[in-house]
């Protein structure tokens, strides 16, 4: 399935944060409760900015790991970062003491990291590239519980009570976090490339799930939603050789829902795009001007007025291309409602 190309925005204004990470970045995320944006990067560090509702930005803060840092997330509150990284460790941030501390540990590679806000209570969940899901409880330097998955984590997201893990191998592992120790299903990934990110549905319902092919897939849990899955072709260029045209294709570097408009999604490549879509309908909002290098992570505000993303190489083709003066940044963009607001008279795609 390809989506009609509905509109592209005019040459962007969009505003570039001062003060980005020295190296690549991997992960950015905003805080539930205020405009400050936690950035990861290969610089081993987690920068916080203060965004201002004109984009005007500062630094405000950070801190740091003993290697690259791989994934962000805030806690409900906004009082706490949680970060993962490269150094096998995932780390705490509390924004009040200024302080961070180690709360997990495995033996590879911390992939993603999340907060579980459960009626229970708030744990932490880590998955890492030795193959594990691990559970932890502050209050104890050991996790409370420990997964074995297929193979190594590529990505991870909750949205209470859905768990979806994304590993190598294209194995998807679905868990119901009331039951956390056993996954509830484990299937193929709908995509037939290598997955590169999983994101949870805001319903908790199913999720989006994008690949180095350039495709994304929309997926249900339920077998009575089974007929509203699909998959959709994206990030995409088609380049003209000699006499014909070839489709050059790009990974599917993140997948993001918006979040007061539940069905708008936005995703980002290595093509250096940022398309914005309306999932039920199966339409294409908006597509950004180009960026001038791979978009790596993006995420949205509370009120989903201000898109954040970040342009830096991704090592999608190894580390000879990594070149010196490669583009570096942390940019900000203004959401009109018109970009992100479904369209009542969009046709559907067939």
């Amino acid at each position: 399935m390809s989506f009609p190309n509905v509109s592209t925005a005019p040459a962007r204004k969009d505003v570039e944060i001062r003060g980005p990470p020295a190296d690549s970045i991997s992960s950015l995320s905003f805080s539930p409760t205020a405009d400050f944006l936690a950035v990861g990067g290969w610089d081993n560090n987690v920068h916080v900015y203060e965004v201002a509702g004109n984009l005007d930005s500062r630094g405000v803060a950070m801190y740091s790991h003993q290697g690259p840092v791989l994934g962000v997330c805030w806690n409900k509150d906004g009082t706490r970062i949680l970060s993962g990284g490269a150094d096998n460790a995932a780390r705490v941030f509390d924004v009040q003491t200024g302080q961070s501390s180690q709360v997990a540990a495995h033996d590879a590679p911390v992939k993603a990291a999340r907060w579980i806000e459960s009626p229970q209570g708030c744990i932490l969940v880590t998955g890492s590239w030795d193959k594990t899901v691990k559970y932890w409880d502050l209050r104890s330097p050991q996790p409370i519980g420990v997964v074995s998955l297929p193979e190594r984590c590529y990505s991870l997201d909750v949205v209470y009570p859905l768990m979806a893990v994304g590993t190598a191998d294209r194995n998807i592992q679905i868990f119901d976090l009331r039951n956390p120790m056993t996954p509830r299903k484990s299937i193929p990934s709908p995509l037939r490339w290598q997955t590169r990110v999983v994101n949870c549905f805001l319903t908790a319902d199913g999720f989006a799930v994008g690949s180095i092919e350039g495709r994304v897939a929309m997926h249900y849990i339920s077998q009575n939603n089974m007929a509203n899955n699909y998959t959709f072709r994206c990030h995409r260029q088609d380049m003209k050789q000699a006499s014909k045209v070839e489709s050059v294709v790009y990974a599917v570097n993140d997948i993001i829902f918006h979040p007061v408009y539940q069905g708008t999604f936005a995703t980002c490549g290595s093509d250096g795009t940022i398309n914005l879509w309306e999932r039920d309908t199966r339409t294409r909002l908006q597509t950004l001007e180009p960026c001038p290098g791979p978009v790596t992570s993006m995420g949205f505000n509370r009120s989903g007025t201000i898109l954040a993303y970040a342009v830096s190489y991704d090592w999608s083709r190894g580390y000879s291309y990594m070149k010196t003066g490669h583009p570096n940044k942390i940019m900000l963009h203004a959401c009109l409602d018109a970009e992100v607001q479904r369209k009542a008279n969009f046709p559907r795609a067939n």
